[in-house]
């Protein structure tokens, strides 16, 4: 029994940090939440950011293009966002760098009013089995004191 407990815990850390034949590698500090619909992975980092990890299923959750501009359209800034390409482990990889006035908050955070001083890194990677979608938010001071862990994160991707 005790075994098949321990098989079993594996194969359910291993799932939550896998998604459309890429695996990942959550940064030290980075806490797990539990599991919730369309959400390969969630993660709270402290003091106050969140990190979702989404793969909506083959072919679904639209473009790199469509979400790079939802995710812009989701702030008001008086900069541009920084957009990037690269490939990290064959994988395509774009990126985001947005921050400002956030109105795309959603979760027990939603409160239907924007909330200033905050930022997004974003990543889309195109995986074998579809596109996995990254975003990192919080306050601006959360997500500088993270971003090393973001791109942690990012390095660590590869196919199953």
């Amino acid at each position: 029994m005790r075994t098949w407990l321990l098989l079993f815990c594996s194969i359910a850390i291993l799932h939550a940090e896998s998604a459309a034949g890429i695996k990942w590698t959550a940064p030290a500090g980075w806490k797990a939440e539990a599991s919730r619909p369309m959400r390969a992975a969630t993660y709270s980092i402290a003091p106050d950011g969140e990190c979702v990890v989404n793969f909506f299923g083959a072919g679904q959750g639209g473009g790199v293009e469509a979400n790079i501009a939802r995710w812009k359209g989701q702030f008001k800034q008086s900069a541009d966002p920084k957009v990037a390409k690269r490939t990290v482990h064959g994988l395509s990889v774009t990126t985001i760098d947005i921050s400002g006035e956030y109105s795309g908050m959603g979760g027990p955070m939603a409160s239907g009013k924007p909330v200033a001083g905050y930022r997004l890194l974003g990543a889309i990677v195109e995986g074998p089995g579809g596109s996995v979608f990254i975003k990192f938010t919080g306050p601006v001071k959360t997500v500088i004191a993270n971003q090393a862990k973001f791109e942690q994160l990012l390095s660590s991707l590869d196919k199953n």
